[in-house]
């Protein structure tokens, strides 16, 4: 057996893996015996029927139902037989159960909506999606764990459906927030989870003021103070000016507001938000958007930088950013990526106001 590593949401694999799983190739089952089963948790969540869309090699958005049936919390020792790479050794699994129904009038063929499907943290943080397939024909197992069975169906007649089941990792201690699906054809599915709301570990509230670490013009280590003011739900009408592509216009702008001390003994230039990633409730990141605006007048909801001169030590500057999510996919995080020697991420909740 293999496994198939990949972020949600990304468009392919990012490693295979070699597992051991009853002689399989590439791989040895672990010796010794099998560690005790530890049962699965459910966990409660919104489990709706919804509409949506899948597109396969013809480009076609097909109509789907996707249900989410069952979410359970899983056991490290229930991956004891597969080999994880090093950064995913310690995280949690979690087992995902959909169903689908073909909703079209065509038969559907080489169908994988388990591909579009993410389970997210509450930091707004999308988890990591193992995929596992057999490279041993004898095998009599598909070596998915007994809490996660649903293999699905890659062909379906009109009306007919499925159900698979995946797995998610996400760190130690994270609680996952909802669960997600997004197709090319279509806007984001979002199922929430019960309890998810309590905070999230290395989360902030949203307008705590941070220290975080950047670099100046000569790429010198310096410090801030950062202090998210507001993040404002905007119209793609309000970019109606610029030239933006078929797929952006589909998107949903967004305006950060951050307000930064400079703490340090440098000059900083007036362009810190450049380190800001906003974060979506289905894991998709958004970095600050670029608009061609050379003498223009800008966007009204979304003001430069002011002062427009080198940030000098102990002064402070408000800047405001454009980021883009796709429809029915709210903000959920936003982090100040940072630069220089010592320089971690710092992630604040993020809830979008009406922009009014």
């Amino acid at each position: 057996m293999r496994v198939r590593r990949r972020t949600a949401g990304a468009a392919g694999a990012l490693m295979l893996l070699a597992v051991g799983c009853g002689g399989a190739a590439g791989g040895k089952a672990s010796p010794g015996a099998s560690p005790a089963v530890v049962p699965a948790e459910p966990l409660p969540m919104v489990s709706a029927a919804r509409a949506g869309t899948w597109s396969g090699s013809d480009h076609k958005a097909h109509p789907l139902r996707l249900k989410p049936t069952r979410l359970a919390l899983g056991h490290p020792s229930d991956l004891a037989h597969i080999r994880l790479d090093d950064d995913l050794k310690g995280m949690v699994p979690y087992y995902l159960t959909v169903s689908y129904t073909n909703t079209g009038k065509d038969v559907l063929s080489q169908l994988s909506p388990e591909r579009n499907f993410s389970l997210n943290g509450v930091d707004g943080q999308a988890g990591e999606q193992l995929s596992l397939f057999r490279t041993d024909p004898l095998a009599t197992t598909n070596g998915l764990p007994p809490e996660c069975q649903e293999s699905g169906k890659g062909t379906l007649a009109a009306g007919e459906t499925a159900a698979f089941c995946q797995i998610f990792m996400l760190p130690k201690g994270l609680k996952p927030g909802n669960v997600s699906y997004k197709d090319d054809g279509g806007d984001t599915l979002l199922w929430q989870i019960g309890g998810a709301q309590q905070g999230a570990r290395g989360v902030l509230p949203a307008h705590q003021p941070a220290d975080a670490v950047t670099t100046d013009s000569d790429r010198r280590t310096a410090t801030v103070l950062a202090t998210p003011k507001r993040v404002r739900t905007g119209s793609p009408a309000d970019l109606s000016r610029f030239d933006l592509d078929a797929d952006q216009k589909k998107l949903v702008p967004y305006y950060v507001t951050v307000e930064y001390r400079n703490t340090g003994r440098q000059d900083l230039l007036p362009s810190l938000n450049d380190s800001l990633v906003l974060s979506g409730a289905s894991g998709q990141q958004a970095r600050k958007m670029l608009l061609l605006d050379i003498g223009g007048p800008g966007v009204a909801q979304c003001p430069e930088a002011v002062p427009h001169k080198m940030l000098k030590p102990g002064a402070t500057v408000t800047e405001c950013t454009i980021h883009m999510l796709p429809k029915g996919d709210p903000p959920a995080s936003l982090t100040f990526q940072g630069s220089g020697d010592g320089a971690r991420p710092v992630t604040w909740r993020a809830a979008a106001d009406d922009g009014k």
